[in-house]
């Protein structure tokens, strides 16, 4: 006998079917858990590739057999209710990256088939870039771009943050409308900053020298340039106070120092020391007993009352280490050079007394007796002839390679010519407005003064038409700048490669003989236009022999020829053999 079966509600098969693919899923694991949910395996290093388990795929025990007999209505019902699991992923996420060092070379990622986790924008974080990457080419940004950087992004953000920890060195320049507090938090940045440049376009006072000294602990090199329309109003106690502060300073270079008044400078770490635009000084006193090189360049004015004798008598008493020593004023005499020669600065190796026009002859003698192992001499300015050139020759003839001599008037072509064949080791020669006439260009050819500019004329006829022939080995710069009294020029100097010729304007273009194969860049400005042309004619055709030039010349009267030195032709065979295999060198001829 058949029993008639209860007719069940349709509610009643749908929570049964639900109920019975609830118990298909694998057990929750407990809280803390580590092992897949799949597998079963650790998850730490590992990805799954079995599919997800859900109800959809799952296999119905026998007790769950009407649950076939579901509409398919039902079905749908429990397809939506019941998602399908996502797969895990393992990528860690972008805070986990902030204890990692970014300047590390690589980050290896913990699986190949990790997936991006969808909370976290990667390519927002990164740019796209690896951190090493991002590393390196925010580096290379300025300030500016820096800080604009900085708000792309946390992740931008954090590695800005980074960059400005690890600075040593930073450049900046400080427009006009610029405040002290920006600048100050900028420093701020920085705590590690050794070496500070700044471009001051606004004025310069003591509250940025007091920020400068708050924000910037371990500051070594400090390096402020003015442009022309900022005012430096540091005194002379406020920069002494800033210098006995900063222990560790050892390069301090300031422009705009004409508001001093009187300097006292007191440090055992300071090394070098520039000041420019100085401007009467009632005191100066650097005691710096570790200073090796100072520059003191004075306004070019003619009511300054700095005593430099006495200043030059302090400077060798109270820095014995001294090696490089520029000092640019018009207030320089023999008086202040007998003072820096009895220092007895033995280590002195690059003295420059520039713009000094009482410095003579005698005050050379007294260079030469003192310091005999100096590497550079600058005595720009001076009123030195051809014979103080005779004992510079005779005393440093295995030491100097750097000879500045401009703005010379007493210096003839034969000093020049002197210097270059009795000073071997001479690398850089500067005799620019040396062969010259300013008395000339001074006269104004009016009918009154006729008779004066005849007897000028007369007397400054050595300087006029001068020739210039040089033979050195190993001069590499040679300026002739300003030579307007120099008509013929001859140079063979293989390892020249920087010639000024800005203003020569006697010079004529056949008697120019330029055998340098290895120049690469000429001055002409100011120079005619056939100078110029000839200039380019012989440094773009260095295959050419001396021969090729024109040995012999008529001037314009026929009374005498210009021959170019014999011992130019004798070498032109001997050069032509040295050009084979050598690398041809572009000049470059710079006329504007």
């Amino acid at each position: 006998m058949q029993h008639p079966k209860p007719h069940i509600p349709a509610s009643i098969s749908a929570g049964s079917a639900i109920s019975s693919d609830s118990d298909l899923k694998p057990a929750k694991k407990q809280r803390g858990s580590y092992n897949c949910g799949r597998c079963g395996l650790p998850k730490k290093g590992h990805s799954c590739h079995l599919p997800p388990t859900t109800a959809a795929n799952a296999t119905p025990s026998p007790s769950d057999s009407s649950a076939a007999s579901v509409p398919s209505s039902l079905s749908a019902i429990r397809t939506t209710t019941l998602p399908p699991r996502q797969p895990y992923s393992h990528l860690r996420r972008a805070l986990s990256f902030d204890d990692i060092d970014i300047r590390c070379d690589s980050i290896e990622p913990e699986s190949d088939n990790e997936l991006p986790d969808p909370d976290v924008d990667q390519g927002s974080f990164y740019g796209g870039l690896p951190p090493v990457c991002l590393w390196e080419v925010l580096r290379r940004l300025p300030p500016a771009g820096i800080l604009a950087a900085a708000r792309v992004c946390k992740g931008w953000r954090d590695t800005t943050r980074k960059l400005w920890r690890a600075a040593e060195e930073l450049r900046l320049r400080v427009p006009v409308r610029a405040q002290i507090g920006f600048v100050g938090s900028l420093l701020q940045k920085c705590p590690g900053l050794v070496r500070l440049s700044l471009r001051m376009e606004s004025d310069l006072d003591a509250t940025m020298l007091a920020c400068i000294a708050f924000s910037c602990p371990n500051l070594e090199c400090m390096e402020i340039t003015a442009s022309d329309t900022a005012i430096n109003r540091i005194t002379g106690d406020e920069l002494g106070r800033f210098v006995a502060d900063k222990r560790c300073l050892t390069s301090l270079k300031m422009e705009g120092c004409s508001n001093l008044g009187a300097l006292v400078l007191c440090s055992s770490s300071l090394s070098i020391l520039w000041l420019s635009d100085l401007s009467s000084l009632s005191k100066m006193v650097l005691n710096c007993p570790n200073l090796k090189e100072v520059s003191l360049d004075f306004s070019c004015q003619e009511n300054d009352t700095t005593d430099l004798t006495t200043m030059v008598e302090g400077l060798g008493r109270n820095c014995p280490r001294l090696k490089n020593i520029h000092i640019a004023s018009v207030r320089l005499s023999h008086a202040s050079v007998l003072a820096l020669t009895d220092a007895n600065l033995r280590g002195l190796r690059m003295l420059s007394l520039v713009l000094g026009s009482e410095i003579t002859d005698a005050s050379v003698a007294a260079i030469s007796s003192s310091y005999s192992n100096l590497e550079l001499l600058d005595l720009s300015g001076s009123s030195i002839s051809d014979s103080g050139i005779g004992m510079i020759c005779n005393v440093f003839p295995a030491t100097l390679s750097r000879l500045l001599l401009a703005l010379c008037p007493n210096i003839t072509s034969s000093g020049i010519q002197f210097a270059a064949a009795q000073l071997p080791l001479l690398e850089l020669m500067d005799c620019g407005m040396t062969i010259s006439d300013p008395n000339l260009q001074s006269v104004v050819p009016d009918e009154s003064s006729e008779s004066e500019l005849q007897k000028a004329f007369n007397s400054k006829l050595h300087l006029i038409y001068q020739k210039l022939i040089i033979k050195h080995s190993r001069l590499k710069k040679l300026s002739l700048w300003g030579c307007c009294g120099l008509d013929a020029l001859y140079l063979n100097c293989p390892e020249l490669n920087d010639l000024n010729l800005n203003s020569c304007t006697n010079l004529h273009p056949e008697r120019l003989l330029l055998q340098c194969p290895n120049l690469e860049s000429v001055h002409a400005s100011g120079c005619p236009e056939l100078l110029v042309g000839a200039i380019k004619s012989q440094v773009n055709d260095k295959e050419t022999g001396a021969d090729n030039h024109y040995p012999f010349k008529r001037l314009s009267d026929g009374s005498k020829r210009v021959r170019v030195p014999h011992f130019l032709h004798h070498q032109a065979a001997d050069d032509d053999k040295a050009r084979v295999g050598r690398k041809v060198v572009e000049c470059n001829v710079v006329v504007g």
